[in-house]
């Protein structure tokens, strides 16, 4: 949803099994990593730095993630097992180490930044990892190479790949996980994580698609449908809740397919999670696909009147051309979608339906795109995302007869103009709502909360109101968002059971090892140098930890001796 505050409304991957390696069996595995000795062009009179006397784990990181909020997660993901290792994260690009860049391959303009960064660190000589759908998808693209990446389905190994890169290797984990033959959903939903927002947990339900849409580059790296088990899922929103989040995002390439692989459907899995949400606390669904939705509309027309559940739905409809959609290999027709939308603003009143269209596609003539701009004026949906279409490499829709670069323009700007044509909230000026208040506003001068239809209303920007549940009345309306005035004597409600991590805070640590990074600075736990890093935290990384403590102390009595 466009929003003031410029956060994402559409929407990590590497499941560890029990039969996973443990800490010390990872850690004598990295001798089957063989790694490539990069080649550095040094100054005039440099010593060449030797490999062996750099110790990782030490350095500074920047982790810069493009793309939906699964991407996102996955560098949350990241950024978390990267501090819970000893190296610090920042936000100040230039004072890193290496970057650490978290691709996305939906559209030309988001790899083109992807590619600019990998320049602009090179002429920084920064050292790179790099990571996400674009290196999955096309790993042996000419900018690409010799540069170290990190595989989607990899991630809970990004701490051996960043310490090959901190000591001049390049190193490739590309791999796909299974077990017994099958795909494993992504990684394990413990690990330490970095939340941007601590009032906000993203948690990824599934990966990959059963679709393989003509235009999309995604399927390339995120492959077929692997989805997490129920409780797994549960357990990790139990966690989140524990740690003081608010409000949580379910996400994947298509929420609407989950458990179609493992024997289970969405509303099972909404009815669980809804058993976790505490009172005032809020559950947003990602994007769904309409063929998967329309299997469960009587339920999911149930869920999303639960009072802890938003009433917002993402339904990408692309084209209201049934021909557009044959040839985009879409698996549905427009009348698939309005139903969709007809029945559930029917059983769910106010519900805010968001949808996503792409302009020009190949072979879309000016009746198609008219039949597009109709449905718009139809629905006046409060939340458009339009899309010129791009052409990705390997894609079947690269090969198709392109429509002329001016028309997919042209197109492009009459749908923003529709689009702009209507205001969606004059309406609601003089209601009161109840929202919940989650972040600052992209201008810092609100906070942004959402009222129970995901309706961004601006707040004033008293601290107190952060991370709560609070009453206003709507007095302005934007094309957006509103803006409500808080109401006197209302109470705020506090819906976390916990209080908030702090801002850098890492997730999932036992609470002595949490480890926080503000400004690039580092409040880690002791002697974690001396105990191996690819920790899992769990009863074997617990023992390795006890180890490596009692190893430290031992060495400084031995010191303290000789010294006396």
């Amino acid at each position: 949803m466009a929003s003031m505050c410029d956060s994402p409304v559409d929407d990590i991957e590497d499941m560890v099994t029990s039969h996973d390696p443990t800490p010390h069996e990872r850690q004598s595995a990295r001798s089957n990593i063989v790694p490539r000795p990069r080649k550095h062009k040094l100054q005039p009179g440099a010593e060449e730095l030797q490999t062996d006397s750099v110790i990782p784990g030490t350095q500074k990181i920047w982790v810069r993630t493009w793309g939906c909020s699964h991407n996102s997660s996955d560098g949350e993901y990241m950024a978390g097992q990267l501090a819970a290792s000893g190296y610090k994260i920042t936000e100040n690009p230039s004072d890193a180490d290496l970057w650490l860049l978290n691709s996305c391959t939906v559209k030309n303009p988001a790899e083109d930044h992807f590619r600019n960064s990998i320049k602009k660190a090179q002429e920084q000589n920064k050292k790179v990892v790099l990571a996400g759908c674009v290196p999955q998808a096309q790993p042996r693209s000419d900018y690409l190479k010799e540069l170290s990446i990190i595989g989607v389905q990899q991630i809970d190994r990004v701490v051996e790949v960043v310490d090959e890169a901190i000591k001049g290797h390049s190193v490739r984990l590309l791999g796909q996980k299974k077990e017994k033959g099958k795909r494993l959903g992504g990684a394990r939903l413990d690990l330490p994580k970095i939340r941007k927002n601590p009032l906000i947990e993203i948690i990824s339900i599934n990966t990959g698609c059963l679709n393989a849409c003509t235009y999309c580059k995604t399927k390339h790296a995120r492959g077929d449908l692997a989805s997490y088990p129920i409780e797994e899922l549960v357990e990790r929103a139990r966690q989140s809740f524990q740690e003081g989040v608010c409000e949580i995002w379910l996400t994947s390439e298509d929420t609407g397919a989950y458990g179609r692989d493992i024997g289970t459907d969405l509303p099972s899995l909404l009815w669980e999670l809804v058993k976790e949400i505490p009172e005032g606390a809020m559950l947003r669904l990602g994007m769904t696909n309409p063929p998967y939705i329309l299997e469960h509309l009587e339920e999911m027309g149930r869920v999303l009147q639960h009072p802890r559940v938003y009433s917002f739905l993402h339904v990408p409809v692309q084209s209201a051309s049934d021909s557009v959609l044959m040839d985009m290999k879409r698996e549905y027709c427009v009348a698939d979608f309005t139903r969709v939308v007809d029945f559930l603003k029917d059983r769910v009143p106010g519900i805010t339906i968001a949808t996503d269209i792409i302009c020009g596609f190949p072979g879309e003539t000016d009746e198609d795109f008219e039949q597009t701009m109709e449905l718009v004026r139809q629905y006046r949906f409060p939340s458009l995302f339009i899309n010129q279409f791009y052409p990705r490499p390997g894609t079947p829709a690269a090969k198709m007869e392109q429509v002329p670069a001016h028309v997919k323009k042209h197109r492009t700007k009459a749908l923003s103009a529709l689009f702009h044509s209507y205001n969606p909230y004059d309406h609601k000026i003089g209601e009161r709502q109840h929202v919940l208040v989650t972040e600052e506003s992209f201008d810092s001068q609100h906070y942004v909360a959402h009222n129970k239809f995901y309706e961004q209303v601006l707040v004033p920007k008293k601290p107190e109101f952060k991370g709560k549940m609070i009453e206003v009345d709507i007095y302005e309306a934007g094309k957006h968002y509103m803006k409500g005035r808080p109401v006197e004597d209302a109470q705020v409600f506090t819906p976390s059971i916990a209080q908030p991590l702090q801002k850098g805070q890492v997730s999932g640590l036992p609470q002595e090892l949490k480890v926080t990074h503000q400004n690039g600075a580092c409040a880690s736990v002791a002697s974690s140098a001396l105990v191996g890093r690819s920790w899992r935290f769990d009863a074997d990384g617990l023992k390795l930890l006890s180890l490596g403590l009692a190893l430290a102390a031992v060495i400084v009595a031995l010191v303290i001796e000789k010294l006396h």
